[in-house]
This record gives C-alpha cells, structure tokens and sequence, in this order.
C-alpha cells in the first residue's frame, strides 16, 4: 500500500517537475538567437517597440493584446476575448514551449506575414516579463 501511494506521488509529481518557466522559454530562445551574427542580447525596448508597433500589416500585437499586456485583450477580428500575455497577469502564459511556438507562429504571420525571428521573440518575452500587474 504504502509502494502504491509512493508510485502515485511520483505520477502526480511529474507533470510539475517538467513544467517550463517564462524564464526557461527565455532560456531557449537566448540559445537560438546566440547563433546569429550580431546577436548582443535582448531587449525590453526593442520588444515593447515590436509589441506595439503595426508591422507591415494593419495589425500589431497590440491590436489584439491591448496596449497593456497585463489586461485583457479581445481579437481583432474574432471579438474572442484573449487573457492577459505577461506573466505576472497570467501564470499559465510562457510555460509549454509547445503552445508558445504554435501562437508565436501563428501570431507572427497574421502580424508580420513571417515567422518571428529568435531575436523578435527574445525581446518581446523579456519586455513582457518587465510588466507588473
């Protein structure tokens, strides 16, 4: 019984031990973007300067995620209402670099009409780790 009950801690566990910080997604993309030419590090002025900057298209990322990524947005299109981007408003944003690749993704072509660079992703992630509530 006692085994049982060790074994079912673990299981339960395991989920948390693997979980991704904002930090660690940070971590990844510094590793990415190292590679590059040039590459000195990010920015929270160049990523607030790309948040809220229309980028070749009508739309921002800030058109959709408010000026304040601490608030809550709405889509642009949709109405679909979108919960806060910075972590400090939302505990769950930045820790599956699974979901962060595929909205990075997708968010960057609806904005840019590309794929989002390291770079682009780097500073957008420590200019919205800077926000506080």
């Amino acid at each position: 019984m006692l085994r049982l009950l060790f074994v079912s801690s673990l299981i339960l566990a395991a989920p948390a031990a693997f979980a991704e910080t904002p930090e660690s997604v940070l971590a990844s993309f510094k590793s990415e973007a190292s590679g590059a030419p040039g590459f000195q590090g990010f920015s929270a002025a160049r990523g607030e300067t790309f948040f809220k900057t229309k980028q070749g298209g009508e739309w921002s990322c800030a058109s959709c995620h408010t000026g304040n990524p601490a608030a809550q947005g709405k889509h642009a299109k949709t109405g679909k209402v979108i919960k806060p981007l910075a972590p400090s408003a939302n505990a769950e944003r930045f820790t599956d670099m699974a979901k962060v690749e595929k909205w990075f993704k997708r968010n960057c072509n609806d904005v840019l009409e590309r794929v989002c660079t390291p770079q682009e992703k780097g500073d957008m992630l420590v200019y919205l780790l800077a926000i506080q509530k």
